[in-house]
């Protein structure tokens, strides 16, 4: 008898014999079925990122989409007539300078335009120059040319300011230079040339940039402030899982489910975005204003507001390691601090959690200060306590049961007490110190979200101003009678 047992992506076969057990059989499979399930499981992980973000699957059409526009220029034939047979420069420029973010491609737009025009404009004066040197002398000026540029916008690469902002342009510049300068030796109508690429180019970066700011623009400033948003819940899931799994678990992370293994590695994501966030708030500072993000928007706080929570997340890597100590705390120390120690958790994530949504909605919090208050209070009792815990540990002894006494009569074992070490306590000690520290980088944090806060003019709380109007309208009542007051004295 044969049953089969289905799986996610497989089918298998299973064989029952007589005497109970069972046997599995392969089946049979040629380069042609496997060629068929590995085009399954492709399509499978095609569908599952679509679906998981929709954007990318737009961000494709929208790049067809472009490409289709700047193809009529070289099909149709009113337009390829009026630009020439260089409409090819087009579809290379959509091609090579389409992204995912409007920054990008706005970066890339303005860095291939800027490059493409001096290095245009240079070798059409390097060409002038040299055609009235006569041929003995022209070619020496225009490879002179070519070596002095060339390497002079190579070393540019290097220096950290053109890198960060204008690398691409400065490669066009060197691309375009050479082959304008190299060309236009044997071309007779360079500036006819010069023209037609320029303006060719000129079409295909702004067909890019109508596309990608007007159909379904993804912004790189929101993905960056979304980013943080998210890195920030991530750290608050993962410091609480990791305090919690501290104190709950005392076997180690052997018996942690899926999910909660997920939430205590969040920190890993804080510390692998520090490349995104440079290219994402190098992108936005190109953006023009977008939704609650104006034209000086201050993005570079942003990468401050990053690089404290990845001072924070090193200490809760820290934390995690704790849990795959071979040296652990005895249970009866872990219960006394356990209190104090989850409660230090609970209120740091609870101000990094409030700090993430000051940020989500751009508005300043009204229990933030409180919510340090009640952090601060936590860290110093657990530093009271911590303190105290040395001569605890010595007063605190664990019974040990002996061979009965023959002269009593009940017949009960003696206990008998041994001394704990003090070097079972480190442990403990090394995750308390961790704990503290952790607060006073939450503390750091704190400052630079509200730094972002006066910079960027975050709106007040949303209950401020209701409370002040209610405040307003109370007192003035008695502004009026007061008034009045006043009136009738002088009067008198």
């Amino acid at each position: 008898m044969s049953n089969m047992k289905e799986g996610p992506g497989t089918i298998e076969w299973r064989r029952r014999e007589a005497n109970g057990s069972s046997e599995t059989l392969t089946p049979e499979s040629g380069p042609i079925r496997r060629a068929c399930l590995r085009a399954c499981s492709f399509v499978n992980k095609a569908w599952e990122l679509g679906a998981d973000d929709p954007r990318k699957v737009v961000h494709c059409l929208k790049v067809g989409v472009a490409l289709t526009i700047v193809s009529l220029f070289y099909y149709m034939r009113p337009l390829y007539d009026g630009v020439g047979g260089t409409s090819m420069w087009a579809i290379m420029t959509v091609v090579v300078i389409f992204e995912y973010t409007v920054g990008a491609t706005i970066c890339k737009c303005l860095n291939r335009a800027t490059g493409t025009f001096l290095a245009g404009f240079l070798a059409v004066g390097v060409h002038w120059i040299a055609s009235q040197s006569g041929e003995r002398f022209g070619p020496i000026i225009v490879g002179v040319s070519v070596f002095i540029l060339a390497s002079a916008a190579t070393f540019s690469r290097f220096i950290p300011v053109i890198k960060a902002r204008f690398d691409y342009g400065a490669m066009i510049f060197i691309l375009t230079f050479s082959l304008v300068s190299v060309s236009g030796y044997r071309v007779e109508k360079l500036f006819d040339m010069a023209y037609q690429r320029l303006s060719t180019i000129v079409i295909g970066v702004c067909i890019c940039i109508i596309i990608t700011t007007l159909v379904c623009p993804i912004w790189a400033g929101e993905e960056l402030h979304r980013l943080i948003v998210r890195n920030m819940d991530k750290l608050a899931n993962s410091l609480d899982c990791c305090v919690g799994q501290f104190f709950n678990d005392s076997e180690g992370t052997n018996h942690i489910d899926k999910e909660v293994e997920k939430k205590l590695g969040g920190y890993k994501c804080v510390l692998n975005s520090k490349a995104a966030e440079d290219s994402m708030a190098g992108f936005a500072r190109w953006e023009p204003a977008h939704g609650c993000f104006t034209f000086n928007h201050p993005w570079k706080q942003y990468l401050k507001i990053g690089a404290s929570m990845r001072g924070c997340a090193y200490c809760i890597e820290a934390l995690s390691t704790c849990l795959i100590s071979e040296n652990q705390a005895p249970e009866f120390t872990k219960k006394h601090l356990s209190d104090l120690c989850s409660r230090v958790s609970a209120t740091a994530s609870s101000v990094i959690r409030e700090l993430a949504i000051n940020i989500e909605t751009m508005r300043k919090s009204t229990k933030l200060d409180f919510l340090i208050g009640e952090m601060n209070t936590a860290v110093e009792e657990l530093q009271n306590e911590l303190k105290s815990l040395p001569a605890l540990v010595i007063a605190l002894q664990e019974p040990k049961p002996e061979p009965k006494d023959p002269e009593n009569n009940q017949g009960e074992p003696i206990l008998t007490t041994t001394p704990i070490p003090l070097v079972e306590v480190i442990p403990l000690a090394t995750f308390a110190s961790l704990l503290f520290e952790i607060g006073a980088r939450v503390e750091t944090i704190v400052d630079a979200v509200e730094e972002l806060e006066t910079m960027a003019e975050f709106k007040p709380a949303a209950d401020d101003k209701p409370e002040q109007n209610q405040l307003n309208d109370a007192t003035l009542p008695d502004q009026r009678r007061d008034e009045e007051t006043l009136k009738v004295l002088d009067k008198v």
